[in-house]
């Protein structure tokens, strides 16, 4: 998929704001896939989410100029709690496992359970494989995250961030199944007035698109978050 140049600054005008989520098991390389999206950087430390954190990218796609707030969860249990409130008003849940870890494929199906207890019923997902680049690692092979994705109907894609594989082609692949669904169809029209996340506060309207008279549309209601990160080893 031939992937336009994007705008990486976080005051760039855009036409439409949409949330994505990233999910999965601690280790997986959520962080890094975030990071190498967002920044085009990656490290070889591994980085533990404590809670939840986010970054911006604005997109041109199909000719319009998209806004993704990506919000990147913490996979330990103890945090579970904090990171499932996040869920709603989610535009779109990328499920994330490592094709080194055969366990954190397997637990996919108990991610998914969440997304069907805490995110809207409609909401894209799209299952990832990262750490392709680990080819004598790979335990999960290709073929199994395809049968899994069918089985759930949404796209799956193995990345790399560590080598920059096809990260770019997955936050595209979602985003435009977003605007298929949501903008495509009429269900919202553009924005025209942005939002910090760290100057919003939680509001019990965030599903709901937001008007006003200048005919401005929210897709998501942003959240405040204090965030934190640790470094221990490394992920790809």
């Amino acid at each position: 998929m031939s992937v336009p140049p994007p705008s990486r600054s976080g005051n760039a005008q855009y036409d439409y704001l949409c949330k994505l989520l990233l999910i999965g098991d601690s280790g997986v390389g959520k962080s890094c896939l975030l990071l190498r999206f967002s920044d085009d950087t990656f490290t070889t430390n591994f980085i533990t989410t404590i809670g939840i954190d986010f970054k911006i990218r604005t997109i041109e796609l199909d000719g319009k100029r998209v806004k993704l707030q990506i919000w990147d969860t913490a996979g330990q249990e103890r945090f579970r709690t904090i990171t499932t409130a996040y869920y709603r008003g989610a535009m779109g849940i990328m499920l994330t496992y490592d094709v080194t870890d055969e366990q954190s494929f397997l637990n996919i199906r108990n991610w998914m359970k969440n997304i069907e207890e805490h995110a809207a019923d409609n909401v894209n997902k799209m299952l990832i494989g990262n750490k392709c680049d680990l080819i004598e690692k790979k335990i999960v092979e290709t073929e199994r995250g395809q049968s899994l994705a069918k089985s759930y109907g949404i796209p799956f894609m193995e990345t790399s961030a560590k080598n920059n594989i096809n990260v770019e082609e997955a936050f595209f692949t979602i985003a435009r199944e977003i605007k298929s669904r949501l903008i495509d169809s009429g269900e919202v029209e553009p924005i025209v007035e942005d939002s910090s996340p760290s100057n919003t506060k939680k509001s019990t309207e965030e599903e709901k698109p937001k008007t006003s008279n200048s005919g401005t549309v929210r897709i998501d209601q942003n959240q405040n978050t204090s965030n934190e990160k640790k470094k221990k080893s490394c992920c790809g």
